[in-house]
C-alpha cells in the first residue's frame, strides 16, 4: 500500500510539474507576443536636457504624455515612448540622438536648437520626421510657413520679446542705466542678443555682455557680473540656462541683481520676473504634431506652431528682498504675482 501511495504522489507531482510548465510556456508566449506588438506600435522618441530627478522633467513630460492620451494614444496599446535625457550636459545630444534614430522611433521630439542639430544629423540618412521645441526657429529652418527637411517646431518665439523684457527692467529700476545680458553663444542667441543690444540703445542704457557655456562658467560669469555692478540683468534661455534656473535665481538674488528670463519656471525658483511663452505649454503643442505625423503629414510640411499669449510673472517676496517697488502698470498686467 505504501508502494502504491508512493507512486500516487508522484505521479500527482508529475501533474503539477506539466501543468506549471504549460503555464510557464504560455506566459513566455504572451510576453514575447506582446514584446512583438509592441515593436510594432507607434514609437515616439523624446530628447530633452533636463534630467530625469528635475521637478521640470516630471511636470514637462506629464503635460505632453497627457497631451497625447487626450488625443487618444495609450501607452502600451496604441503608442510606445522612448525618453533620453541628457541631463543637463548637451554634448551628449549627439549619441542620445543616434540611439533613438536607431531604436526606429516613429518620431523625434526635441528640446532645443543643439538637440535639433543633433536629431538632423542622427537621422541625415532616414529622414525620421522631428518636433522641436525652439525659440528661434527661422534661423534653422527654411520658414515658418514650410519649414523643410524632415523637421517642424513649436516655437517661443522669445526674440521677438527680448526688447520687451529689457523695457520691463527700466520700468522695474527707473534709474537704470547700466545692464547686463547673461547667454550661451552655442545657443544660436544672436538675433535675441541683438534686439537686446538695439532696445539698450534706444532708452540709453550700457549693455555688457557675459557668455556662459556650461554650470561653471554661469558661476564665473556672475563673478565678474559682481565686480562690474551691473543695475539689472536680462537672461537669455536656452537648455543649459534652463537646467539651472535655481543657480540662477540665486545667484542673481545673492548679488543683489533684478534679474528677468523669458519662462515662468524661474521666478518659481525665486526669480524676480519672467515674460515669455510657457515652456510646459511649448510640450503641450508639440503633441498634436505628434498626432499629425504618426497619421502620415510630412513634417518639413507642418508650419511652426506659434504662442498665441505670452506670461508676464512676478515674485514680490523677491522684489521686496531687493528693494524694489514693482509698479501698479506690471502688477495689473502680470498673469500672475508670486507674495
Amino acid at each position: 500500500m505504501a508502494v502504491l501511495g508512493m507512486g500516487r504522489v508522484k505521479r500527482r507531482i508529475a501533474a503539477i510539474v506539466a501543468v506549471g510548465v504549460l503555464l510557464l510556456s504560455q506566459c513566455l508566449l504572451s510576453l514575447a507576443a506582446y514584446a512583438q506588438q509592441a515593436d510594432k506600435l507607434p514609437r515616439v522618441g523624446v530628447l530633452t536636457n533636463q534630467p530625469p530627478t528635475s521637478a521640470y522633467y516630471a511636470a514637462q513630460q506629464g503635460a505632453f504624455r497627457q497631451a497625447v492620451r487626450d488625443l487618444g494614444y495609450i501607452e502600451g496599446k496604441n503608442i510606445t515612448f522612448d525618453t533620453k535625457s541628457a541631463q543637463g550636459n548637451v554634448d551628449l545630444f549627439p549619441e542620445l540622438a543616434r540611439e533613438l534614430a536607431g531604436a526606429n522611433v516613429n518620431v523625434m521630439v526635441v528640446a532645443g536648437e543643439q538637440a535639433l542639430r543633433a536629431a538632423k544629423e542622427a537621422t541625415a540618412t532616414r529622414p525620421i520626421p522631428i518636433v522641436a521645441l525652439l525659440c528661434g526657429p527661422d534661423r534653422l529652418m527654411a520658414s515658418l510657413a514650410r519649414p523643410g527637411g524632415n523637421a517642424t517646431a513649436v516655437s517661443c518665439m522669445s526674440t521677438d520679446q527680448a526688447a520687451k523684457r529689457v523695457q520691463m527692467l527700466k520700468e522695474l529700476v527707473p534709474a537704470l542705466v547700466n545692464i547686463a545680458v547673461l547667454y550661451n553663444p552655442q545657443g544660436d542667441k544672436d538675433t535675441e542678443y541683438k534686439q537686446v543690444q538695439e532696445a539698450a540703445n534706444s532708452l540709453d542704457l550700457q549693455l555688457r555682455a557675459y557668455e556662459a557655456r556650461s554650470p561653471t562658467e554661469i558661476e564665473k560669469a556672475f563673478a565678474l557680473v559682481a565686480v562690474d555692478h551691473p543695475q539689472a540683468l536680462v537672461i537669455l534661455g536656452d537648455v543649459l540656462m534652463n537646467v539651472h534656473l535655481k543657480v540662477l535665481a540665486d545667484l542673481a538674488l545673492r548679488n543683489r541683481l533684478p534679474a528677468i528670463y523669458l519662462y515662468r519656471e524661474f521666478v518659481d525658483v525665486g526669480g524676480l520676473i519672467s515674460y515669455g511663452a510657457s515652456l510646459k505649454g511649448m510640450w503641450l503643442r508639440a503633441a498634436p504634431y505628434v498626432d499629425k505625423i504618426l497619421k502620415g503629414a510630412d513634417a518639413g510640411e507642418l508650419p511652426i506652431d506659434q504662442p498665441t499669449r505670452f506670461e508676464l510673472v512676478i515674485n514680490l517676496k523677491t522684489a521686496k528682498i531687493l528693494g524694489i517697488q514693482v509698479p501698479a502698470s506690471l502688477l495689473v498686467a502680470a498673469d500672475e504675482v508670486i507674495e
